[in-house]
């Protein structure tokens, strides 16, 4: 994958299209916005909807995990290497309840990449940037 330009960020958004749009887990994410990426990066936007909301009826705390993961995974994508890797860690921090109705702004970045080890971040804010949910990333991609 091409790793800047408007070629990487409409190949992340048809790679996002298809994956969320297919059957299968990550169907949640269906309604996920890319609004940029590339050079190791992805921004994302969602509006939560009562689909994405725990019984106290804010964001469930498994979504904002699959975000992480997810949106981290699609930032490596727009790296040089452009290979997604394998969990080997991940956690999350949650700092603040979410409602539905509101929209969140998930920032992926990858920190640093290795020979066989990728680190990424990602901030989930709200569109007065507040933070949210921080979550760390940990991924393989060398050879199995």
């Amino acid at each position: 994958m091409a790793s800047g330009g408007k070629n990487a960020l409409q190949l992340l958004r048809q790679i996002v299209q298809h994956g969320t749009h297919s059957p299968g887990f990550e169907e949640c994410l269906r309604k996920i916005r890319v609004l940029s990426g590339g050079n190791g990066s992805c921004v994302c936007e969602l509006t939560l909807t009562e689909e994405h909301q725990n019984r106290g009826g804010t964001l469930h705390g498994g979504l904002t995990a699959t975000l992480v993961d997810a949106v981290s995974t699609w930032a490596l994508l727009t790296t040089d290497r452009g290979q997604p890797g394998v969990s080997v860690d991940l956690s999350v921090s949650y700092m603040k309840a979410v409602k539905v109705g509101e929209d969140i702004i998930i920032d992926a970045k990858t920190l640093r990449q290795g020979k066989t080890l990728s680190f990424l971040t990602v901030d989930i804010t709200n569109k007065n940037g507040a933070l949210l949910a921080q979550g760390k990333h940990t991924k393989f991609v060398g050879r199995l």
